[in-house]
């Protein structure tokens, strides 16, 4: 179908920042293919607090025009009617799917959603298993770019495809809320994670920074999250102040906007995280990302893209198991890493990544 005769194009990615991160390049493959078609996002709406709107990330970038939402897991027939509804009335001539591997039943299901909802041109549906499933160590974002390659090269090596399109209004409030922390270098961190299972739990998260702080004196520390996370990010901070030498500490969970906190990570030193949007935001900007990572996913699939990305996970028996809440096995994989592992990896990254000279390594080589 040439580009010129498609006016409107649906495209259908659900979830919220990390799965909008990872779709960047996706989302600029489609924007190249289709430069003067209108381009609309049909998502689901943020399930809780620590789940950003696909409108939040995406605003400002000219990559969607507008936004179609609906609850995760929406069964309500006439819900799902009146989505359908609102798709036929809007008449699209292309759909470009974008959602994530759920099962090959269930993209045939959707395949045969979108054509009642008058859309014959559909890219990208994975309906085999070479589709549906990521490779050794594949990010979720290659997997995408493979389903929809028909639409040309998603330029996965060029960091620009991965980047936030950050504006400079974004980075001036930024600068605005980092006043505190003077000109001084600082770690970025989050606590958030919506999941139970991949949580490495506050206790050692503040032993960790507590050694990081007097490792590295003067360095600040600069925590963002969601409303919910600034309580237990006060521990943190607690624990950070307590060590004689450390920087400034400041707490914006709740705080900043979510590109504004890219923002804020990007002039960070580095950032330190759970399997999280935090993590992914980081890595968006191009800030060197140290990851304490359960295995409830496939080895590599939700690891943060580029060189400058180091993630500390074990790999169990009963890894991808997919499980939000992990109570039989007490979340062994991550509760297996401890404190004087990840502070190794921190060394270890900050010498690869050439941070304590203020310059990164570009030869770094990614390690899992």
């Amino acid at each position: 179908m040439a580009s010129e005769r498609v006016e409107r194009v649906l495209l259908y990615r659900l979830g919220s920042l990390g799965d909008h991160l990872v779709a960047l390049p996706c989302y600029r493959l489609v924007a190249r293919t289709f430069p003067d078609a209108e381009r609309c996002l049909v998502t689901t709406a943020p399930v809780s607090e620590k789940a950003a709107a696909a409108e939040a990330v995406l605003r400002g970038t000219g990559l969607i025009d507008r936004f179609m939402t609906h609850a995760s897991g929406e069964r309500n027939v006439w819900t799902l009617l009146r989505l359908a509804w609102e798709i036929r009335r809007w008449k699209p001539d292309v759909l470009v799917y974008l959602a994530g591997a759920r099962g090959e039943s269930i993209a045939r299901r959707d395949k045969i959603f979108f054509r009642l909802c008058g859309i014959r041109r559909q890219i990208g549906v994975p309906l085999t298993t070479e589709m549906q499933v990521n490779r050794w160590v594949e990010e979720e974002g290659r997997r995408l770019a493979r389903c929809v390659g028909e639409l040309g090269d998603a330029r996965l090596e060029d960091a620009a495809s991965w980047s936030p399109g950050l504006l400079e209004a974004e980075r001036t409030e930024a600068r605005r809320l980092l006043e505190p922390m003077g000109d001084g270098p600082f770690f970025g961190f989050s606590l958030g994670a919506k999941v139970q299972a991949n949580r490495w739990e506050l206790e050692r998260w503040q032993q960790l920074l507590t050694k990081i702080g007097a490792e590295w004196p003067g360095f600040g520390l600069v925590m963002v999250g969601s409303g919910d996370e600034h309580d237990a990010s006060e521990a943190v901070a607690l624990a950070w102040s307590g060590v004689h030498g450390a920087g400034p500490v400041v707490n914006l969970c709740g705080v900043s906007e979510l590109r504004v906190s890219a923002a804020v990570l990007e002039r960070a030193t580095m950032f330190l995280g759970h399997d999280s949007g935090p993590a992914h935001l980081a890595a968006s900007v191009g800030t060197p990302v140290l990851g304490v990572f359960g295995a409830r996913v496939q080895a590599g699939a939700w690891v943060p893209h580029g060189a400058h990305v180091r993630v500390v996970l074990h790999w169990v028996d009963c890894g991808g198991c997919v499980l939000d809440t992990c109570i039989v096995e007490r979340k062994k994989c991550i509760l297996s890493i401890g404190v004087d592992e990840v502070m190794m990896a921190v060394r270890e990254h900050v010498a690869r990544m050439g941070i304590v000279r203020g310059q990164a390594d570009a030869t770094v080589m990614r390690v899992l």
